[in-house]
Order: structure tokens, then sequence, then C-alpha cells
């Protein structure tokens, strides 16, 4: 069998081209995201796109205007040539490589603001973040014109801002959410675990397995205050240096639940935790049935 060959494209026009190309012929356009430093939740994603989609795009492009000064932009894990051959071997159809003149043409001043959601949890200690995210996804939604596109569910907080950003603006594409891929220990995968020592490493999972006994607790009826105290005393104890937050949240709004009594069966709920590992933050989230 022939090994399917994966177009590498580095200008909109040229991906423009090649998208109106597979519409032209009926086909459908799927989208994924990335930032590079591939793994196989990435490629689980990809997989997930092709459910809904006869073509699939992958976009690799390190987006400066999600790092504030001081942030790891200049040492962000870069692998073009690994990042290519996992694409490859997924069978991605085409690979996007946008340059930042590309992205962010000379006096560009235009930015996507998705206020309020923006501004919660990561938000508060990464201020800047997810205004540089939904300026470049929004972006790359023009470039790439999907019909559909995937977002991981580790990264939950995006997921949902991308989702209204979409709903507000009008823009004719399906956002799908991915399952979070995990190690064995429960470790969310992330190009950011790449940062971890080996000693750091063998502690990551913690940050899994407090949110999932609290998530377990919950479901049991535990006061959420007292659910979430446990959490984060785990966490510290487990000997991550500090926890930024573990909230629960609607999932929908991101907007905090109560936390004085135990949730009514039914409610809709969501844990989210960020906390520091040495010189490495982690985030992950779970569901709460309730």
């Amino acid at each position: 069998m022939t090994e399917k060959s994966v177009a590498i494209v580095r200008s909109r026009v040229a991906l423009q081209q090649q998208v109106r190309a597979w519409k032209a012929a009926g086909e459908t356009v799927g989208f994924v995201p990335t930032m590079g430093a591939l793994h196989a939740g990435h490629i689980s994603l990809v997989e997930k796109a092709k459910e809904f989609a006869s073509r699939v795009v992958v976009s690799i492009f390190v987006n400066p205007a999600q790092f504030a000064p001081g942030e790891d932009f200049d040492t962000y894990p870069r692998r073009e040539d690994e990042d290519l051959a996992l694409l490859k071997a997924a069978a991605c159809d085409a690979v996007y490589l946008p340059t930042v003149a590309e992205m962010y043409p000379d006096g560009s001043v235009t930015d996507v603001r998705v206020n309020g959601m923006s501004d919660l949890l990561d938000g508060i200690y990464r201020p800047h973040f997810f205004y540089g995210v939904a300026t470049v996804v929004a972006r790359l939604f023009l470039h790439a014109q999907p019909d559909v596109a995937v977002f991981g569910e580790k990264d939950y907080q995006q997921l949902q801002i991308i989702r209204r950003m979409v709903r507000d603006l009008g823009f004719p594409v399906e956002i799908i959410g991915g399952d979070t891929k995990r190690d064995g220990d429960g470790l969310a995968q992330s190009s950011r675990n790449l940062y971890l020592s080996a000693e750091e490493r063998r502690t990551a999972g913690a940050l899994f397995a407090a949110l999932h006994r609290a998530s377990v607790r919950l479901s049991r009826g535990a006061i959420p205050s007292e659910v979430l105290d446990e959490a984060r005393a785990f966490v510290l104890t487990a000997g991550f240096k500090s926890v930024d937050y573990i909230a629960l949240v609607d999932p929908g709004t991101l907007q905090a639940l109560p936390a004085d009594s135990p949730l009514p069966a039914g409610t809709a709920a969501r844990l989210l935790g960020a906390a520091w590992l040495g010189r490495t933050r982690l985030i992950d989230n779970v569901s709460v049935t309730l």
C-alpha cells in the first residue's frame, strides 16, 4: 500500500487554495490547532477530527500573543521534523506551518477578546493568555475555513472560551471536545511535561489524583469547600511547590458553584486545577457526576 502523503503548507493563500479544492470536490474539512511538540494526546484529536470530516488539517504555530514577558516562548519545545513524522503516520492531510508575519501581518492591531470567561481561573494568573488564544484561533479559522475543529478537554477553559467565541461571532465551525489523554499514573499529556525532571515526573500524577478523589467525594455528598481544601492540601503534601487554584465551576460558564453545602443531584459541575511542580505549571480538570 502506498503511504499517504501530507501537504506541507506555509502560507494562508496556499492553505485556502487547498481547502477550496477539497470543498469543491464535496469534502469536509476538520482542523486541529496546535503549538507543536506533539504527543499522543494531539494525535487523538486528529483521530477525532477524522470521525467528523473527510480531510484533516493540523496547524503548528507557537503563538507569541499568548506568552507574557518572562514566560517560556523562547524555550517552548519546537520539534518540526518529529511532529511532521507523527502527523504523516496519523494520515493527516495537510499541516499548516505559518510564520509570525503570516499570522500577524505588519502593523496588525486587531485582537479578539472573550471578556468575563477569559478573566477567571487561569485568566487570573495569566491575564494575557486567553486573549492571545482567541485572537490566534479566530485568525486560524479564517485561514483554514474548517467545517469542524477539535480542541482537547485537557485545556477545558480554553475549549469553553472558543465555543463562546464561535457562538458570539458566528463562525461556521462546529467545535468538538476531545478526551484528555493520560499516562498510566493519570498525568494529563502535555507538551510542557517535557520540562519535568525525573523526580518531578514521579510526583506529577498527584494533581489528577487529587481532582479524581475530590470528584468522588462530591458525588457522595461531601461539602465542596471541605473537598477543595483537602485537594489543595493533597497536592502540596505530594510535593508541588504551590497551587494556583482548585475550583468547582459550572462547566458551561466557568463560574464558581456554591461551596458551603452539598451540591443537589443533577447539578452540572467541573473541577479544574493548576499547580506548580518546580518550574513547571500543570493544569488538569475532571467532570463531576452528581
